[in-house]
């Protein structure tokens, strides 16, 4: 058991029960440690690609293109152009003449088929190395087309994953600054949200139904005609505050528009934050009608939840996703069903978020930031979980060991956010813990002989 974490790992892993003490997070993986996190263009990319009317040209070699092909399950209310990749496809002989001109070829033939308002180009490894001038042809595009040709820095070496957060943001500053001068006209606009199965239209719903005008979503169901109108609006509310609370922080410094994180997962969070954004915004009426939005949200779908609850209690919970506003929300889910959280991880959570976790779960609860599957499997087998909530990556773990799984990260095709999506999450969870294949499997995650405190980590 010692054997399977290495020891600069032993820093990244806590367990509940440790308000303020925290562990290390928000750095680079450890190297050797093969862990889950992507790289930056991935990150980069995975924030900006639900812009529906964008060109993303991937400057690099056709495997990252590939890579992140249609990789989110974003739906659109308008233009399809996102659902598709774009490379520049460098070659051998790139590599060594250089590709900007191959960049400005491409540019011009999407302008001369397309003419879109908007195109990202993505810098990516390769590019990095050899050093082509991409801020130069984007200029140059911009000036010769009239387009808004945006280069996006991420060399996949160049950090990690939040990093690549960091490089998406920079890029929709880029866009939005020079509309920064517009009359604010009241609203909000919706951060961190990627219309998920169409999650970005469930929380629109209850804002417009509670009187509160929603000016840009970004980036979920976004394009370059909504994006320009974000610098009017008078509050940014946050839902994945690990790829957002950069740009919120931009937004706050040079615009003036302050921002607060929600969370549409669970009843709890989803009351809270329709409650706090009233308050925020809108007035006594405003909030009249949250209230009554969450009082009537709550009840119509008590029966439904309760219905499950029987077969959900007493199980055992594992739980790791990209941020821990999500985490956060998911412990409290699984709270609410009577299911124990006892390992919990996150890709790219802040201190803050590992201090709020400690809090909610048991003291023997596992906490793990950036973790590998050998940790992973190394800890569900200890503290015998039933269910593995995580993404595509992940999946294959939770089965390999006969373990229930729930699919909750970029890839999804069902909602989870709000009212609605607490029904959709206590349904799979409940199909999933209890169907009855895992009657017919030995399954890899038998209780396992527990190691003492001091070997524990």
């Amino acid at each position: 058991m010692k054997a399977a974490i290495l020891e600069e790992r032993k820093r990244s892993i806590g367990s509940g029960g440790v308000h303020g003490r925290g562990i290390d997070c928000d750095m680079n993986s450890v190297s050797g440690s093969v862990s889950q996190r992507a790289c930056v263009y991935c990150g980069a990319r995975v924030v900006l690609n639900p812009i529906t009317d964008a060109f993303h040209i991937v400057h690099g070699p056709i495997g990252c293109a590939s890579y992140t092909w249609d990789i989110r399950g974003s739906l659109t209310s308008g233009s399809e152009l996102y659902r598709n990749s774009f490379s520049t496809d460098l070659q051998e002989r790139d590599i060594v003449f250089g590709g900007a001109k191959k960049l400005t070829a491409a540019i011009a033939e999407i302008m001369e088929k397309h003419a879109p308002k908007l195109i990202f180009v993505y810098a990516t490894c390769i590019v990095g190395v050899i050093g082509d001038d991409v801020d130069a042809v984007c200029r140059d595009a911009e000036r010769i087309y009239g387009v808004r040709c945006i280069p996006v820095k991420s060399p996949g070496f160049s950090g990690n994953k939040s990093f690549g957060y960091k490089m998406a943001c920079n890029a929709i500053m880029e866009l939005i600054s020079r509309h920064k001068t517009q009359k604010k006209v009241g609203g909000v606009n919706i951060l961190g949200d990627y219309n998920l199965a169409g999650e970005m239209w469930i929380i629109e719903n209850y804002l417009k139904e509670i009187g509160i005008p929603v000016l840009a979503t970004i980036t979920g169901d976004a394009s370059y005609e909504t994006l320009i109108k974000a610098p009017a609006a008078s509050l940014n509310i946050v839902q994945c505050a690990g790829s957002m609370v950069y740009l919120a922080s931009r937004m706050e410094e040079e615009m003036g528009i302050p921002y607060e994180r929600v969370s549409f997962f669970g009843i709890e969070d989803t009351a809270d934050s329709l409650l706090r954004v009233a308050a925020l915004v809108g007035g006594a009426e405003t909030v009249r009608r949250a209230r009554a939005l969450t009082e009537r949200g709550a009840r119509e779908i008590l029966p439904a939840t309760e219905a499950y609850r029987p077969y959900l209690e007493g199980k055992k919970a594992a739980i790791y996703v990209g941020g821990g506003f999500k985490a956060i929300s998911l412990i409290r889910q699984f709270d609410a069903m009577g299911i124990e959280t006892v390992v919990v991880g996150t890709q790219t959570g802040r201190p803050e978020d590992y201090e709020v976790i400690g809090g909610l779960v048991g003291e023997n609860c596992v906490i793990l930031d950036d973790a590998n599957p050998t940790e992973l499997e190394t800890f569900m087998k200890l503290k015998g979980a039933d269910i593995l909530v995580g993404g595509v990556k992940e999946r294959p773990l939770a089965y390999k060991l006969g373990v229930a799984f729930c699919d909750h990260n970029h890839e999804r095709k069902h909602a989870l956010a709000g009212y609605e999506g607490v029904v959709n999450f206590t349904k799979e969870i409940h199909r999933s813990i209890n169907n009855p294949v895992w009657g017919y499997i030995t399954p890899a995650i038998a209780p396992v002989t527990p190691v003492t405190e001091s070997e524990r980590f």
